[in-house]
C-alpha cells in the first residue's frame, strides 16, 4: 500500500485526499518506483480544478525522484536499484510509490539529489524544450519572460544566460525581480508598478524582442504579442490566469506577420529516446553549474493542501517539493 493523493472532484485545494492505494508489480514496459520527493507545478492545479480534465477519481502529480524497486519485462535503460527522476503522463506522482510507464523515466545521475530531481524534470525539460526545440534562438537574441521567479523561470533564467541569449524577466514584486536578475535574466520587470509592454519597448529601443514565453495566459497574452518585433514568436505555454481567449488571426498581421503556437511538454517527451535526450541535456546544465535548481518550498505529503495553495495565489518562488 502506497499513501496517495486523489481527487473524487473538481475544485479547491479543499478537494485534494490521501488515501492508501495498492501499488502491485509492474507489467511490460513499467517500472514501480519509491518517491523520495514529489514535484509541485501548475498543471497540478489546472487539472485538480478541472482546467484540464481528467477521468475521476484520479490521482494527482506529474513528477518525482525515487528509487526503482521493480521493472517490468522489456525494460532495459532500468534496474532495481537505480535512481530515477520523471515528469510524465498519467498523473499519479503525489505518493509514496507507483507503478507507471518506464519510457518518460530517467536514471538519475549521481551528482543530482533526489530534491532536485524531483524540482527539476517537469520544469526543466520544459526550459529544454523551449529554448532548443519550439523556435531558432541564438546568442544575441532577445526573449521576454513571464514569472521569471517561478520554478520555471529561475531555469529559463539561468538557461538563457548560459546560452548568450538577453533574457527580458516580469515579475509580482521588486523581490521576486531581483531573484530573477541575480539568475541571469538581463531585466526584470515588475508588472504590478510598470506597464511591461512600455518597458520592453524602452529597453528594446523601440524593435520588440524576438521571442515571448508565456505561461500566464489571458493576463498578459495582448500585451505579450505588443513585445514582439516583426515575424517574431509568441509561445503561449501555460494558463496560470486562465485560458487565452478567442482572437482573429488578423491580430497577428497587424502587430507584424506574428507567430504564434502553444506547445506542451508531453507532445515532445512523446518518444523515449527524445525524451531521454531532453532529460540528460537537462542534467548537463545542472552538473556543469549552469543551472542551479533552487527548491524554496518543502512541504510533507499531508500538507498538499496548502502548498496549492500557495502556488495558485503566486507566493512561491524557485520550486516546491512534496516529501512523502
Amino acid at each position: 500500500m502506497a499513501k496517495t493523493v486523489i481527487i473524487e472532484q473538481f475544485g479547491g485545494p479543499d478537494e485534494l485526499k490521501i488515501v492508501d492505494r495498492p501499488v502491485g508489480e509492474p507489467g511490460p514496459g513499467e517500472v514501480r518506483i519509491r518517491h523520495e520527493r514529489v514535484g509541485l507545478n501548475f498543471i497540478d492545479i489546472y487539472q485538480r480544478t478541472g482546467l484540464h480534465p481528467l477521468e475521476l477519481p484520479h490521482a494527482l502529480g506529474m513528477e518525482a525522484a525515487g528509487v526503482i524497486e521493480a521493472v517490468g519485462e522489456g525494460v532495459t535503460h532500468l534496474k532495481p536499484g537505480d535512481r530515477a527522476a520523471y515528469a510524465a503522463m498519467p498523473p499519479g506522482a503525489y505518493a509514496e510509490a507507483r507503478v507507471m510507464p518506464a519510457r518518460h523515466v530517467a536514471p538519475l545521475p549521481d551528482e543530482i539529489s533526489f530534491t532536485q530531481g524531483a524540482a527539476m524534470m517537469l520544469q526543466g525539460m520544459t526550459v529544454e524544450y523551449l529554448f532548443q526545440r519550439t523556435t531558432p534562438i541564438k546568442a544575441g537574441d532577445t526573449v521576454l519572460f513571464h514569472a521569471a521567479a517561478g520554478g520555471v523561470g529561475l531555469i529559463a533564467c539561468q538557461w538563457a544566460k548560459s546560452e548568450g541569449i538577453t533574457l527580458i524577466g516580469t515579475a509580482g514584486s521588486d523581490e521576486k525581480c531581483h531573484e530573477a536578475r541575480a539568475n541571469g535574466a538581463a531585466h526584470c520587470i515588475n508588472y504590478r508598478t510598470e506597464d511591461f509592454v512600455d518597458r520592453v519597448r524602452d529597453l528594446t529601443d523601440g524593435k520588440g524582442v524576438d521571442v515571448v514565453m508565456d505561461s500566464i495566459g489571458a493576463d498578459t497574452f495582448f500585451g505579450s504579442l505588443d513585445c514582439l518585433k516583426p515575424l517574431g514568436m509568441m509561445v503561449s505555454f501555460g494558463n496560470a490566469s486562465g485560458p487565452v481567449p478567442p482572437f482573429s488571426l488578423s491580430e497577428l498581421a497587424s502587430r507584424g506577420s506574428l507567430k504564434v503556437t502553444r506547445p506542451t511538454l508531453f507532445t515532445h517527451i512523446a518518444q523515449h529516446e527524445t525524451c531521454m535526450a531532453m532529460a540528460n541535456r537537462l542534467f548537463d546544465k545542472v552538473i556543469s553549474g549552469a543551472v542551479k535548481i533552487h527548491v524554496d518550498q518543502r512541504f510533507p505529503l499531508d500538507a498538499v493542501a496548502e502548498a496549492h495553495r500557495l502556488l495558485e495565489a503566486r507566493k512561491t518562488t524557485g520550486s516546491t517539493v512534496l516529501i512523502p
